[in-house]
C-alpha cells in the first residue's frame, strides 16, 4: 500500500493501492458510465502477455468499495527510455473515478510510481481534460457515427459515391468473410504489409490472437478477399452500445477495386444487425487521409485529450511518426522486404505505444 489517503465529499476515507480484487475492478468498470471496455482487466493482461510489459492496477477504495481505477503499463526501452501509459496500443484509457478526490489520488500515486521507477513521463489517454494543471495534446480525434435503426436506412443515408464504390467492389468479385481467430492470419497478412508501406513497425501476430482468444464474444475479424488473397481486413471490438474498429488496413495495389469500401460497409451492416447504436471508426489526425475517409461515411470528430506528467526537465514526449527525427528511419523501413519487417518489427513496435 502506498499510504495515500484523502476524504471524499461525504468524509469516507479513500486510500490508493495496487492490489485490487480483479473481479471487483471489472464490476466497477462495467457499472461506470465513463469507463471504456479497455479498462477491463483482460486488456491489460493481453498487453502484458503479448508485449512483456509490467502492468500496475491502481485503485482508489473506501469503506464503500472501489471509487476509482487507473491501469498503468510500464515501458523500459533502450530506444525510448522508461515511461508509463494508460493505455498503450488502444485509443482509450486513463483515470475513471467517482470524484475529483479519487482522480487526484490515483494520479499522485501514478506519479509516485513513475518517479520510483525512473520513468521520464506518464501518458493518460482521456477524452476530456481531467487535470487542468497537466500539459495535454489534442493531436488526434475520435471519429464516431450514430447508426440508423436498420441497414437499409443507413445505406440510403450514404453519399451516392460511397454506395457506388461499395457496388464496384462487389462487381469486381471481392468477397467478405467475418469470423474469429481463424481469420487472424489473413488479417495479419494485410495489416503487416500496410504497416511496412507506412514505415511503421508491426505488432506481433500474437497480440491480435490474444484479443480474439480473451474476448471471443466481443471481438471479430473482417476480411475482404480477391480470389483466395486477403486484400483488406479489420478487427472490431465492442463494449456496451458501441462497436469500434481500432485496426484496419488494405493493400494499395487493389485500391482500384475499392475493397476498403466493402469492408467498412460490411462492418456497419454487422453493427446495425447486432443492435449497436454507435460506430467508432478509431482515431485519426484531423484533415488527413483517414480523417476524410471516415467523414465520407458520416463520422463526426471529437478531440481526444492525452494528458502528460513529465519528470523535471523532461519535455512532453513525441513518439509520433511525424516527428522529423524519425523521417530517415521511416523511409528506410518502407524499402525493406515484408519478411524482414515482420521479423524485426515486433521487437520495436512493443515499445511504441
Amino acid at each position: 500500500m502506498s499510504g495515500l489517503r484523502a476524504a471524499s465529499s461525504d468524509e469516507a476515507v479513500l486510500h490508493v493501492h495496487a492490489e485490487p480484487s480483479l473481479a471487483a475492478w471489472d464490476r466497477y468498470v462495467a457499472a461506470h458510465p465513463d469507463a471504456s471496455g479497455y479498462l477491463r482487466t483482460g486488456w491489460a493482461d493481453i498487453i502484458a502477455g503479448a508485449f512483456g510489459h509490467r502492468v500496475r492496477r491502481l485503485v482508489a477504495e473506501s469503506s464503500r468499495g472501489i471509487e476509482g481505477v487507473l491501469p498503468l503499463v510500464q515501458f523500459r526501452s533502450r530506444l525510448f527510455g522508461r515511461f508509463a501509459v494508460s493505455l498503450p496500443f488502444v485509443n482509450y484509457g486513463g483515470v475513471v473515478a467517482d470524484s475529483p478526490a479519487a482522480e487526484r489520488l490515483l494520479l499522485n500515486e501514478a506519479i509516485r510510481e513513475c518517479l520510483a521507477s525512473g520513468a521520464r513521463h506518464l501518458e493518460l489517454r482521456h477524452t476530456v481534460q481531467r487535470f487542468p494543471d497537466l500539459p495535454s495534446k489534442r493531436h488526434k480525434v475520435a471519429m464516431t457515427l450514430a447508426l440508423a435503426a436498420d441497414p437499409d436506412r443507413q445505406w440510403q443515408g450514404l453519399d451516392r459515391k460511397v454506395r457506388n464504390l461499395v457496388r464496384k467492389a462487389e462487381k469486381s468479385g471481392m468477397r467478405l468473410s467475418n469470423g474469429g481467430a481463424e481469420l487472424v492470419p489473413a488479417f495479419y497478412d494485410v495489416f503487416a504489409r500496410n504497416m511496412r508501406d507506412l514505415g511503421t513497425p508491426v505488432y506481433a501476430p500474437g497480440f491480435f490472437a490474444r484479443i480474439l482468444d480473451r474476448f471471443p464474444e466481443e471481438a471479430r475479424v473482417f476480411c475482404v478477399f480477391s480470389g483466395e488473397r486477403p486484400v483488406a481486413a479489420s478487427i472490431v471490438c465492442w463494449h456496451r452500445n458501441t462497436i469500434e474498429v481500432p485496426w484496419a488496413s488494405s493493400l494499395r495495389e487493389f485500391n482500384q477495386y475499392s475493397p476498403n469500401m466493402l469492408l467498412y460497409w460490411s462492418m456497419l451492416r454487422f453493427a446495425i444487425e447486432r443492435g449497436f447504436t454507435t460506430f467508432d471508426f478509431g482515431r485519426s489526425t484531423r484533415d488527413e487521409g483517414t480523417y476524410h475517409f471516415k467523414r465520407q461515411w458520416g463520422a463526426e470528430p471529437a478531440d481526444l485529450v492525452w494528458e502528460y506528467w513529465t519528470a523535471p526537465g523532461e519535455p512532453v514526449p513525441d513518439l509520433s511518426p511525424k516527428n522529423p527525427r524519425y523521417a530517415r528511419a521511416i523511409a528506410l523501413w518502407q524499402r525493406l522486404p515484408v519478411k524482414v519487417t515482420n521479423r524485426v518489427g515486433p521487437g520495436i513496435a512493443r515499445n511504441i505505444p
